[in-house]
């Protein structure tokens, strides 16, 4: 055997290894960060012009617009950039009175009833003040004037539509759509028609066309209509399902809205209107809105078909999900419950059986996430189509798994799984999320959460799927050298992936990664740890994503993502109040969402359980320790990496959720069962670690 280095000599080399790749993890970010990245592309000349006219509306969507129910609407639609709104609001649903008042200051809902953990400056500022021309009001019942206002901004209010099933008495929805179209006729009119709208020539003015809302504000939730007819929320039963509503812009015209606030093709948020209104007049905003401008991307298919795709894939995905996920996941849960059962483990073939209906059970999650490469909300029964897409992916790769050469080893089936959950993960991600909206598991633009990169429900996957696909390739590589090298190098590929803001743009994962693939390196190369380096790897954490942060915010404001904007955030001294509304946010949903709190207790327990195996007499699990004592190592490092993931993120709880689910169909492959060799099939005696690496110490 090759003589070993001496400990000194070993821990210099690896500290400094770690250090060089942090470097060239920061050199290699540099280009990605400091790239201009523009979601959309500006539309020339006519972006510039001052917006004159905002038509305002509630509860209207793509799906409702068309030349034989609103030829007004659709009229200006074709001449106009289109996109598909975002309204989200402070409440469960929102109001036309929040979506009113969100025009006005940029931020989501009435401050004046928004909780501190909303982040809603109360009171809120009137960001319209500012322009140099007055606004004027019209109310949805008020007179029309003879003329539009020369040298004004006009906010012409509609009317609401009711949700489908709550229209008022003797009235149906396509009466509602007919009077409103009428109405916007008829403003239209006034402007110079709807045909001179879209030509700067014709000296019309520049409109926008907005539902502020989901509901009116007698459909308040709570209030009046809070329990329409028509297709359930899965998320809020006895509500109608949640869309996302409309918004276009005559300033370039044949153009898919987008904005820095999504990065999304066909997307945009209702926080983005002040900003739009504002930058229009070369306005700066009264300190930092979470908005940014419209943009028009140009593009060869109808921007109106990519809107209303993107409206019915939000509206529809959340049912959809339960029988498409749930369907395939479902084998995992056979399969452990044949694990579980002590007649069914003693049985070589059901024991086989169950490990891979385990195995290839989370594969269903990356094929769900690439669910917007093929059009599903447009079948005539969308869930099963979703399903179908999500059954043929998950056959596919089940194949990759079940049928290669390492089907042999006990641990190769949920190596090759593992990675390849994260790697489909990370891949979607690096190719800037673009099959993620409407698709189970990515990002949901009616949530208002993100819009693209990293989740912080992906990061737990990925960080829980690498960790596993780890600890099975350390069944193979056994020298402690190569272990710490394969460690780093993913480290740099998730890492890079997840925070780079052209990719992943995720805060937080950076914070996490440093310290936990920081600290599996130092175990897996057998150095004793010290409270200055665990000190060191979260210090590095920090610098690293700060670094990204600078980088993303010197780019320019329309191409920043969060990460950028967190650096305005530090600016404005709006720093302690951020953390203040992530720890709100993370508490909250421990405190209303009953399951995630049982799901987070169970996680505690388990993370516990997982370090003294030994003392909490968890015999198989100390048994595989004993067989195979990377693991040991690799357990340390997620429950590390899980709990501090949990403490940086607002989500926090979805992260530990998404982490335990894996980790629990990955021991029930790992575990021996009574009689059964500890170290499976996984090739010659394992490599020693440390003493103090053995279970039940650090």
């Amino acid at each position: 055997m090759p003589r070993s280095l001496p400990l000194s000599t070993a821990r210099g080399r690896l500290l400094g290894l770690l250090l060089l790749a942090l470097a060239a993890a920061a050199a290699l970010l540099a280009p990605l960060a400091a790239a201009d990245g523009s979601p959309g592309e500006d539309g020339g000349a006519g972006s510039s012009r001052p917006v004159r006219l905002v038509l305002l509306t509630a509860g209207l969507t793509w799906e409702d617009v068309s030349p034989s129910a609103t030829p007004h609407l659709a009229c200006l639609a074709d001449r106009s950039s289109a996109g598909a709104m975002s309204t989200t609001s402070t409440t469960p649903r929102s109001t036309q009175a929040q979506g009113m008042e969100s025009v006005r200051t940029g931020y989501r809902g009435l401050a004046a009833e928004a909780a501190p953990s909303a982040g809603i400056p109360s009171p809120a500022v009137d960001q319209l003040e500012q322009l140099p021309v007055p606004v004027v009001e019209i109310g949805a019942g008020a007179a029309l004037p003879d003329a539009l206002p020369a040298d004004a901004l006009v906010l012409a209010d509609l009317g609401a539509l009711s949700p489908a099933g709550s229209s008022p008495a003797g009235t149906d929805r396509a009466q509602q759509l007919a009077a409103l179209d009428a109405r916007a006729g008829a403003v239209l009119d006034l402007a110079g028609g709807c045909e001179a709208v879209g030509d700067p020539a014709s000296g019309a003015p520049r409109t926008l066309l907005l539902s502020v809302a989901e509901l009116p504000d007698d459909s308040a939730p709570d209030g009046p209509g809070s329990a329409p007819d028509g297709p359930a929320d899965p998320v809020l039963p006895g509500r109608a399902a949640a869309s996302l509503q409309v918004a276009a812009d005559s300033a370039d015209p044949g153009g898919l809205l987008t904005s820095g606030s999504t990065h999304q093709s066909g997307v945009v948020v209702l926080t983005d209107v002040a900003p739009t209104i504002l930058a229009s007049y070369g306005i700066t905003p009264v300190g930092p809105l979470p908005g940014q401008p419209f943009l028009a991307e140009k593009v060869s298919t109808s921007p109106l078909v990519i809107a209303t795709d993107r409206t019915q894939a939000a509206r529809l995905v959340d049912a959809a999900t339960v029988p498409a996920l749930g369907s395939w996941l479902a084998l995992g849960l056979i399969g452990l419950v044949l694990r579980l059962v002590p007649a069914a483990a003693r049985r070589p073939r059901l024991l086989r059986l169950s490990r891979a209906l385990m195995a290839i059970a989370p594969l269903a999650l990356p094929v769900g996430l690439y669910a917007g490469l093929v059009p599903w909300w447009r079948a005539g029964h969308p869930a099963l189509a979703l399903t179908g897409w999500v059954w043929a992916g998950s056959i596919v790769l089940s194949a990759i798994v079940l049928l290669g050469p390492w089907r042999r080893s006990r641990f190769g089936p949920l190596g090759v799984s593992s990675a390849l959950v994260a790697g489909l993960i990370l891949l979607e991600c690096a190719a800037g999320s673009p099959w993620q909206l409407g698709s189970p598991l990515g990002a949901q633009a009616i949530s208002g959460g993100r819009y693209y990169g990293m989740s912080n429900h992906l990061f737990g996957l990925v960080l829980a799927a690498s960790l596993a696909a780890l600890l099975c390739l350390f069944t193979r590589v056994l020298r402690p050298r190569s272990r710490a090298l394969w460690t780093i190098g993913t480290w740099l590929v998730i890492a890079g992936i997840c925070v780079a803001p052209t990719m992943g743009a995720d805060f937080g994962s950076m914070l996490v990664t440093v310290p936990t693939f920081g600290l599996l390196a130092l175990l897996v190369a057998g150095i004793r740890l010290r409270l200055w380096h665990v000190l060191a790897l979260g210090v590095g954490g920090g610098a690293a994503v700060m670094g990204v942060s600078l980088l993303d915010w010197l780019r320019p404001p329309a191409a920043r993502t969060h990460l950028g904007r967190f650096i305005d955030q530090i600016l404005s001294g709006e720093l302690a109040g951020v953390i203040v509304r992530k720890f709100a946010q993370n508490l909250g949903m421990l405190l209303g969402i009953p399951v995630l709190a049982l799901i987070v207790a169970l996680a505690l327990a388990g993370s516990i359980a997982a370090l003294m195996p030994r003392r909490l007499r968890w015999r198989s699990l100390a048994a595989l320790d004993a067989a195979l004592p990377i693991a040991y190592p690799v357990r340390i490092a997620l429950v590390a990496g899980g709990w501090l993931g949990y403490l940086v993120n607002d989500t926090g709880p979805v992260l530990i959720a998404a982490m335990l689910g894996l980790w629990v169909l990955a021991l029930g492959q790992l575990l021996p069962t009574g009689g059964e060799d500890a170290a499976g099939a996984a090739g010659p005696p394992q490599a020693p670690v440390a003493a103090h690496q053995g279970p039940g110490s650090v």
